[in-house]
């Protein structure tokens, strides 16, 4: 799971433990939409699945470029899922690869 480290997404490499900014790209796993993940010091690779059963008002995180933003599903739309940002008051549509339930 992502966290936040400033103004950008920190996740541990799992062979390494270490923390390093980057974020995701989609990829297939197995026939099954995945989001994989490369260390830049290791170069160890691994990956998670695509949600798949988001519902409205699940709680999650989103995983951009520049940031990890945390709220509620609003609404799922094939691809994309729309997102009530915490603490923004602002409504987000977000590609289903980006999101983490919680």
């Amino acid at each position: 799971m992502s966290r936040v480290t400033g103004t950008q997404t920190a996740d541990p490499c799992p062979d390494r433990y270490v923390e390093e900014v980057r974020t995701g790209s989609p990829v297939s796993a197995g026939g099954r939409g995945a989001v994989g993940h490369r260390c830049g010091r290791c170069g160890h690779t691994w990956s998670r699945p695509v949600e798949d059963d988001l519902e409205v008002h699940d709680i999650i995180g989103v995983d951009l470029p520049d940031t990890t933003l945390y709220g509620s599903v609003r609404q799922v739309a094939g691809a994309r899922v729309q997102v009530d940002v915490r603490g923004g008051g602002r409504l987000l549509w977000v590609e289903r690869w980006r999101v983490v339930i919680y």
